[in-house]
């Protein structure tokens, strides 16, 4: 256990498994995977609603129904209700290939052509099948699919181009359809009865009736690719959509049996779902480039617009950089795209405009890829200004020009920055001072400049006079950095030369050379630090003030990727492709943790409050993130969490973070688990931090009106008293009462409607009939001693409800003898074991406390009237001072921590 621990990958949209679309209520869903979870997806705005669980291995086939899904992965298929694991199905000998709602029952196909049914709505007490299929030899299963009106029968498409008609009831073969030379793709069912639609690898459409085997027509794409996914409009327009492995959209007529449309370029990987919503001009795809998108065909030639999307990068991510406080994420990723991820709303996450990228792209008649920015290579931001102008500025592979972006519109800025040099090359390193003013540039010929932000002008170059030629460095410049007062300026060469130059007067203060070519830097301005690996893979630290080395680090045995400093300045993080993540401490001069990951650290980045760690990976789309655990214990994290100078062997982050530990395995410190996400933005945490107390997250008005409700009652008490009615019209009838209020005659309600009387109830009455609601939710749990479900239950009444259920239990009269067996008693005396539980466990904290004053402003003077109470007061009494002594001693340690870190000799 290292001081960061896997938390979850941000970044997944979907893979290349086919999506699973499921309709419950008036609502539609969309379940796509990733890996080995699955995430579903809300149609009406694709926002994330929900994570499953992780699996032990890569989901290979998906399938929903209502608040059903089934997931296959390797021999075995795991069945979840509202995304709770309730069975799971291991009959399969070989991976499972396929999964098919069927009814009320799941059909499975395994790649050796074994097909399994299955009855789910009994799954959690039936894990065998119903029975199942051989299709035989010389017959690989590719898709299946289900014909409308075709009683128990299903058509099973094979790799070798032949279509099997089965009946599931009997298990027998009706009929072997001839087919096509040609490997099929997918298979799907039209509106029209007997007519299916089949896309083969040649890249062909076959449209064929099944009742007479007979072709009526086919579609041939006219790019190369096989086609991967067909899906039918269904709102009365006679058109089919097709999808390829190029990435490709057709839009087919088929009254007129031509193409009507293409969607070009609309994705970057090849096609793995279609699908028209019912009774809607509305396509939904996904592909393999972790993106899925909804078109909507409303435009007066037919053609479809992009309606909505979710995306993330289609290339592993090569820079990453925290922003907004810790809350944002900036990416730069292989596939040319700059992105900013949102580490709390999912749904926040978005991509930043190159500026009508899709209307240059259709008008030139070339790919959007073209017109992009090439990948990022090396990017700096500040906060400073961000309101102002832009505050991002982007270096690019093989361009000696910088691109700045204005993050408040996510958006390419309207300055490009190019620096002012008679032979231009491309631009390596950038850095924006603290002021939020100035962005440095450093390029491969060695040449330095400085602009200005706001107008896009250059500012002066830095030159020295010392080198062979009118440059900065004799080499590339590596990096460039800015101090906190705009005092300085450094920059490093390749081939190893530090130098320090005057902020205004652009002139070299200082310069030294440490005898390595240097690959990567990071300057911290708070300590004014400058850490630098070479290509000897140490890690060598510099004081700019002193101008000395201070510090030498030494532990990787490969390539050190990406380097970077904690916002104190304290902590300094190093990734190698040895796949290990280092930590060394800058002030005790050594190293305090060290882990190991299977796939190499590319970049990482550390958020300002140093509770969360960025990575990417090599291959990998997504950005992982790592909790510190030192951040949530009052416990030293160099005694408890650092593993020293050992390596241990971590597993990285998942989608899910849901995990199940084995019976075997020690138990840790409890992590953060994304349970379930409810409106994509809410997070449920479910763990209890050592010698701390857990809020309730309720709202600060629900859990205080129940101390003040005395007082909202006093002043919401009517000055007037209330009005009588005006008379009503003759001819309604009314019944008289004392009061003079007129009140109307129902006919709905009989003569004689006996009402129950209080004084007719005994008090001593144990049958559960007679108990409110209140009083058999708390006796049912106090069996158990287990309050979670009833404190939930109290958190959702209204702080006048439960108030009134309160004093349902006050004795109002004055027989105390031989009183301890009295109803309202017992609940008391259940209620004081629910207040000893609760606060023991220091869950609800604030809730609970609440609710105990409440309690006992109410039931003080039964509880000091009977002595069995009075022996449970106390124990709670002793709990409640164990808890406050505690945090007083928190406290009071924070209050002394933070007293030594302001001394003036620290």
């Amino acid at each position: 256990m290292g001081i960061f621990e896997p938390y979850r990958a941000v970044g997944y949209i979907t893979s290349s498994l086919p999506f699973s679309v499921n309709r419950l209520g008036t609502e539609t869903f969309v379940t796509v995977s990733v890996g080995k979870a699955f995430q579903i997806y809300n149609c009406a705005k694709l926002t994330l609603v929900a994570v499953g669980p992780q699996l032990p291995k890569k989901i290979r086939a998906l399938a929903s129904y209502k608040e059903y899904t089934f997931a296959a992965y390797g021999t075995e298929i795991a069945v979840f209700k509202r995304f709770h694991q309730v069975a799971t199905w291991s009959s399969h000998k070989e991976k499972v290939n396929s999964l098919f709602v069927f009814g009320e029952h799941i059909i499975s196909i395994d790649i050796n052509g074994y097909v399994f049914i299955w009855a789910f709505k009994a799954s959690e007490t039936n894990i065998k099948p119903l029975g199942h299929i051989l299709l035989g030899e010389n017959f690989s299963p590719s898709c299946i699919m289900h014909p409308d009106t075709y009683l128990n029968k299903i058509i099973i498409c094979s790799k070798e181009g032949h279509l099997q008609l089965w009946n599931i009831s009997t298990k027998e073969k009706k009929y072997e359809f001839k087919g096509w030379n040609s490997s099929i793709h997918c298979c799907v069912s039209s509106p029209a009865l007997d007519v299916i639609a089949v896309g083969c690898s040649d890249g062909t459409v076959h449209v064929h009736n099944i009742r007479y085997d007979d072709e009526l027509f086919s579609f041939k794409h006219s790019g190369r690719g096989a086609v991967t996914a067909l899906s039918f409009r269904t709102d009365g327009q006679p058109f089919l959509a097709s999808g390829c492995s190029s990435g490709v959209i057709n839009i087919w007529n088929l009254k007129k049996r031509k193409l009507q449309s293409v969607i070009r370029e609309a994705h970057d990987a090849s096609i793995a779902s279609l699908h028209f919503f019912a009774n809607e001009p509305v396509l939904m795809s996904s592909a393999a480039d972790n993106s899925i998108k909804m078109w909507i065909f409303d435009t007066t030639d037919g053609d479809a617009r992009l309606l909505r999307f979710r995306s993330g990068h289609s290339a592993p991510p090569l820079c990453l950089r925290f922003y907004g406080h810790g809350r944002q994420i900036l990416s730069a990723g292989q596939d040319r795209a700059f992105r900013l991820f949102s580490v709390i709303q999912d749904q926040q996450s978005r991509e930043l405009s190159q500026r009508h990228i899709t209307k240059r792209a259709k008008k030139l008649m070339v790919k959007e890829e073209e017109i992009k920015l090439k990948p990022v290579i090396a990017f700096d931001c500040a906060e400073i200004r961000k309101n102002d102008w832009c505050n991002v500025v982007t270096c690019h592979v093989d361009t000696s020009k910088a691109y700045v972006w204005r993050l408040q519109n996510y958006v390419i800025g309207e300055h490009i920055l190019t620096p002012s040099v008679d032979n231009p090359t491309p631009v390596k390193s950038c850095t924006i001072s603290a002021c939020g003013n100035f962005a440095f540039l450093g390029t491969e010929g060695g040449w330095i400049e400085r602009f200005n932000l706001q107008s896009g002008l250059s500012r002066g170059s830095y030159v020295d006079n010392t080198e062979a030629r009118s440059c900065a460095h004799n080499g590339e410049v590596v990096g460039v950095a800015c101090d906190a007062i705009n005092c300085a300026m450094i920059s490093v060469g390749y081939y190893g030369d530090i130098k320090v130059w005057d902020f205004k007067t652009r002139g070299l203060r200082s310069k030294w050379d440490i005898g390595h070519a240097i690959n990567k830097i990071v300057y911290h301005r708070s300590n004014d630090l400058l850490a630098t690996v070479a290509d000897d893979m140490v890690i060598r630290l510099f004081d700019i003030t002193s101008l000395r080395l201070v510090r030498k680090f030494e532990g990787h045995t490969d390539r050190v990727n990406d380097i970077c400093f904690s916002e104190d300045g304290k902590w300094l993080f190093t990734s190698s492709m040895d796949g290990s993540l280092r930590i060394w401490d800058v002030v005790l001069a050594r190293q305090i943790d060290a882990v190991h990951v299977d796939i190499p650290i590319t970049s990482l980045s550390l958020s300002p409050t140093m509770d969360i760690l960025a990575t990417s990976h090599v291959d990998q789309n997504g950005i992982y993130l790592w909790v510190n655990q030192a951040m949530f214990s009052g416990l030293s994290y160099v005694d408890s969490y650092a593993s020293g100078k050992n390596i241990l062997e971590v597993k990285m982050p998942s989608v899910s973070a849901i995990e199940e530990e084995s019976d075997d395995q020690e138990p840790t410190t409890p992590k953060l688990h994304l349970t379930q996400i409810k409106n994509s933005s809410e997070m449920k945490i479910n763990f209890q931090i050592p010698d701390l107390v857990t809020l309730s997250l309720l709202p600060k008005s629900q859990w205080q009106n129940l101390i003040k409700l005395d007082i909202i009652k006093a002043r919401n008490k009517p000055i007037e008293p209330p009005k009588q009615q005006e008379k009503a019209p003759f001819f309604l009838p009314s019944v008289p009462v004392p009061s003079g209020q007129i009140i109307f005659e129902s006919n709905a309600l009989p003569a004689d409607n006996g009402v129950t009387k209080l004084d007719n109830v005994p008090h001593n009455n144990k049958n559960l009939d007679t108990l409110s609601h209140f009083s058999q939710l708390l006796r049912s749990y106090a069996e158990t001693e287990n309050y979670s479900a009833f404190t939930n239950y109290m958190k959702e009444l209204s702080p006048s409800t439960l108030d009134v259920e309160f004093r349902m239990l006050q004795i109002i009269d004055d027989d105390w003898e031989g009183s301890s067996q009295r109803q309202e008693l017992t609940d008391i005396g259940l209620l004081l074991d629910y207040f000893i539980h609760q606060v023991s466990s220091r869950n609800n904290f604030e809730f609970v406390q609440a609710a105990l004053k409440l309690f006992l402003k109410i039931h003080g003077e039964s509880v000091r009237k009977q002595s069995f109470l009075q022996e449970k007061v106390k124990k709670l009494s002793e709990a409640h001072s164990l808890v406050w002594d505690r945090i007083d001693d928190l406290f009071q340690s924070s209050r002394c921590a933070l007293s030594f870190f302001s001394n003036p000799l620290f």
